[in-house]
């Protein structure tokens, strides 16, 4: 006999830089010729070949049961078209190999916008409502291959997340 999984609802807040400054940061709009500053994302792709693609993602619903993080490289994520989208995030703590699930936290993000994942952020998303959603995604060539940790939370507490 087994035994069902229990389903965790987050409820999505919208993003600011001072709610995901754990997480990474938020990037806004900025005007032409502003010199570089704190406010520019702070990239570290430095462990190889920087990877700046379109990736298309068909809707998926809200819920999930992993969660990935990349800790060689910092990631880029952001919608074109305007349209908003969802992420859940817990903060990098990188002597540990399992996401804190108490520290996990879901964002809505408008379309306007991109965040950048620090250094070993765990993630589950893009989630969205619209049919189809392309992002812009800017990480290392071989992060898929050689930097995707993921945990499963359904193999290791019976739980799955819904994002509201």
């Amino acid at each position: 006999m087994t035994t069902a999984n229990t389903v965790q609802q987050l409820q999505a807040e919208w993003v600011t830089q001072e709610k995901f400054q754990r997480y990474g940061q938020l990037i806004l709009p900025s005007n032409d010729g502003r010199a570089y500053d704190s406010n520019d994302a702070q990239l570290n792709l430095q462990n190889g070949i920087p990877r700046f693609y379109i990736m298309r993602l068909q809707r998926r619903g809200r819920k999930f049961h992993t969660i990935t993080r990349h800790v060689q490289c910092t990631q880029c994520l952001g919608s074109l078209e305007g349209k908003d989208w969802l992420i859940a995030v817990v903060p990098p703590h990188n002597d540990v190999d399992t996401p804190v699930i108490e520290e996990i936290k879901a964002f809505r993000i408008p379309g306007n916008c991109f965040i950048k994942l620090a250094v070993g952020t765990w993630h589950a998303g893009p989630y969205f409502e619209h049919e189809v959603v392309d992002f812009y995604n800017l990480e290392l060539a071989d992060t898929n291959l050689v930097d995707h940790f993921t945990h499963n939370f359904i193999q290791s507490d019976r739980l799955e997340f819904e994002i509201i």
